[in-house]
Formats: C-alpha cells, structure tokens, sequence
C-alpha cells in the first residue's frame, strides 16, 4: 500500500507531521485501535525498483543490499472519507533513514507501507486510564485521549525534552495532564517511574498504555505489576526503541527483549 504526501509540518523541534493522501488509500481498512500501526519500508536511494513497489516482492527479488530500511510508525489519524492518513515521525537531527525522509518530504512523494495493525483502544469498562510515555508514544496517547468520552478520565504522563518538544492534548474526558522534562543527566531515565509511583490510584482500577524507550517502560510495567496490584490483562505495553541503540540494532532484539521482560514478571 501506499499513499503521497499532501503536506508536512513541523510540530516541535523534534516531530514532523506527514499528510498522506492519494495512492491507493482508498484500500486502506483501519483496525479499531488508537495504537493503529503502519510498517514503513523506505527504498534505498540506488534501489533498482519504482518508488511504488511492494516490500515482500522486493524481498524475494533483489540483493539485500537493496532491500527497503522497514520503521514502524503509528497512525495518528485516518479520514476514512478524504483518503486522509496522519502519520507524526520523531525526528533526531536527520539522524536515521526516516529522520532523514520526514525532514526531507515534499507533496507528491510516495511513502510505502504495509498494514495498518493495532491492538489497542481505550474500554469504557476501566475505572480510569492511565497513559505513559515518551515523544514516540504520543501518537497513540493523543488519538486515545480523543476516543474517550465526557465524564471519563484519563492521568497522562510523558516525558520530552522540554516544553518547545510539548505537542497539544486534549480530550473530552476529565483529563490530568503533566508533561516531564529531561535535564540531560542520569535522572532522565527514571522520570516516567518517579511520576507514576507519585500517584494516588484512589479507588478502581486504571487501564494502563504504557510505551516508549524500552528500559523505562520495562520499570514502568514491573512497579504497575509487582506494586500497583496491576493484572497483565489491565496493561498495553510495548518497548518502541531503546536508548543508545540504533534501530536495526534494536529491531535485532526486541523480540528477546520484550520475552525478558515478560519472564521476570511471571518469576515473581
């Protein structure tokens, strides 16, 4: 599948939106999910093939060396009647392949994908929702916090790197809002921890959305469960990247990592 960007906007020194439109969109079928996910697959700029091509065909058909760098991306919003797909990429300093393509998109370019996928919606069977973590999760914060409803609430906390990197939340729903900010010294990892051990839970039982950098959401997840009281069932997780990996190395073992992280759960 693919779409051609109509428009691209910096939103904080570290994010940029990109309108997606066209292609073949009207295709698109999207998943009941806020976490709604597409797998990005970025063509190789001596890549042999047309700038629409299918990552799967490429796979089997050309030398590794030209096979496209694949990247994750949640979907920030779909209008289903305009053909209209949002996708916000966290952007380091034209660091990464698509670092680089997000900086550098113009109207009309073909951004290649397959998907979307998710697993993720608020129920309104929770007590209250809890969402957790870092630029990279905003997407998905930012589109559960619209499906919510009047008279429901939502505690979100995330960390950036300072209020320029501060996009706009809002939400129907009774929301408490507190955005952390990084100071760049051994402390900046432990900031989401500290801000949910903060918290009074009073009564019920809070649904949690905890993503993000592996290693903080993995402190995260153990305090919710050994801690908090939390089941499994009462928790969305997911590690997106790990600080000072890069993303192929991280892609390499996330799998494991993410079974590492289930394991000393259940050994406790």
């Amino acid at each position: 599948m693919h779409g051609r960007v109509r428009s691209t906007e910096r939103l904080t020194p570290g994010m940029v939106r990109v309108v997606l439109g066209d292609g073949d969109l009207e295709h698109l079928a999207m998943p009941d999910a806020t976490d709604a996910y597409v797998n990005v697959a970025f063509r190789p700029a001596a890549a042999s093939y047309d700038e629409v091509f299918d990552p799967r065909a490429v796979r089997e058909t050309t030398p590794q060396d030209e096979w496209p760098a694949r990247r994750r991306y949640t979907v920030r919003s779909w209008d289903a009647a305009a053909h209209r797909l949002v996708l916000d990429f966290v952007v380091h300093a034209d660091e990464g392949v698509a670092s680089r393509w997000a900086l550098a998109a113009q109207p009309g370019d073909v951004l290649v994908f397959e998907g979307p996928n998710g697993g993720y919606r608020p129920t309104p069977a929770a007590d209250w929702h809890l969402l957790v973590g870092d630029e990279s999760a905003l997407p998905a914060i930012a589109a559960s916090l619209d499906a919510l409803g009047p008279g429901e609430r939502a505690v979100v906390r995330v960390v950036c790197n300072g209020p320029a990197y501060q996009v706009d939340l809002s939400s129907p729903a009774d929301l408490d809002l507190e955005w952390l900010h990084r100071k760049g010294d051994g402390r900046d990892g432990s900031l989401l921890l500290a801000a949910v051990e903060a918290l009074d839970f009073g009564d019920g039982t809070p649904f949690g959305f905890v993503h993000g950098e592996a290693d903080e959401i993995r402190v995260v997840r153990r305090h919710l469960l050994q801690e908090r009281g939390l089941n499994r069932r009462d928790l969305s997780c997911s590690p997106y990247w790990r600080r000072s990996m890069s993303d192929e190395a991280w892609r390499r073992i996330k799998r494991e990592y993410v079974a590492a992280m289930e394991a000393e759960v259940l050994a406790s």
